[in-house]
């Protein structure tokens, strides 16, 4: 684990040149998540009493009693493998991708959040090193000259990238602004030697900054059903799940948020929410 020095964190617009950063920063963080999912929905009684009946029928056809009790499993986890939307394993989205490059800031000068430590500590965020550059310069060049409308911009959200010294250490996605005075966390990541050092929190926290300023009053994120320690976060920072509260039965706006869900519609997703 390296020390982190909060107030020295950049929080910026996602550009095209962190695009392959940022892929390889959630492919590491959501990693083996997908597979907790699956687990979570083969050990459901339902689907435990299904395959119980698919192998009992294939132990008349096999000779076998393994194949019988192997064959249901397999085809059902490939089944899951395939449906799955990739993005529930990191925050749940209803998008089966990310749009990246739509996503990407293409402003001159940097559009940055506000670092809460920085008041704290009554430091100035460090300037910035330069970083280089991933993948190859005809990559990029092409990447660059791509014309993005704006319509796809706003479908695609905002990506936000928490920057110490020119290295991408962690980076939270918003959604697209599909409900007025609403926002949903879809994505948020953290490098594997900086966490439970509070970059998580401050990513966090500069975003609901950001939105309360521009008149948001609730803000929703989903965690992936079996991820014990992305609930705990959630709590910590003053979010609540959704179902919870008595008074919830009576907000119209809360139940358009549901989980995300997946194979004979378990829930994939725990849904939590906060007032701003």
């Amino acid at each position: 684990m390296v020390r982190l020095e909060l107030d020295q964190v950049v929080m910026r617009r996602m550009k095209e040149d962190d695009i392959e950063t940022i892929k390889a920063l959630v492919k590491e963080g959501c990693e083996g998540t997908e597979n907790r999912l699956i687990l979570h929905i083969l050990t459901r009684p339902l689907c435990l009493f299904i395959l119980a009946v698919f192998s009992s029928i294939l132990r008349c056809l096999v000779h076998s009693f393994i194949l019988a009790l192997a064959i249901p499993v397999f085809l059902l986890i490939v089944f899951l493998k395939i449906t799955m939307p990739r993005s529930t394993g990191v925050l749940g989205s209803s998008r089966p991708y990310w749009d990246y490059v739509g996503s990407s800031y293409r402003g001159q000068q940097d559009e940055t959040l506000q670092n809460p430590y920085c008041r704290i500590s009554g430091k100035t965020q460090g300037t910035k090193k330069q970083r280089r550059r991933i993948g190859s310069k005809d990559k990029d060049k092409e990447i660059s000259s791509e014309k993005i409308p704006a319509e796809r911009e706003q479908a695609a959200g905002q990506v936000w990238v928490a920057d110490c010294e020119g290295e991408i250490v962690g980076c939270i996605f918003r959604e697209s602004e599909m409900r007025p005075g609403v926002r949903r966390i879809c994505r948020l990541v953290t490098g594997c030697w900086y966490r439970r050092e509070g970059l998580a929190r401050l990513l966090v926290q500069s975003l609901e900054l950001k939105e309360r300023e521009a008149g948001v009053h609730r803000v929703y994120a989903h965690v992936p059903y079996p991820s014990k320690v992305g609930e705990a976060f959630f709590r910590k920072v003053g979010y609540r799940q959704l179902g919870e509260a008595a008074d919830e039965e009576e907000d119209e706006e809360m139940k358009k948020e549901t989980p995300e869900r997946g194979f004979m519609g378990y829930p994939l997703t725990k849904v939590f929410y906060k007032d701003l």
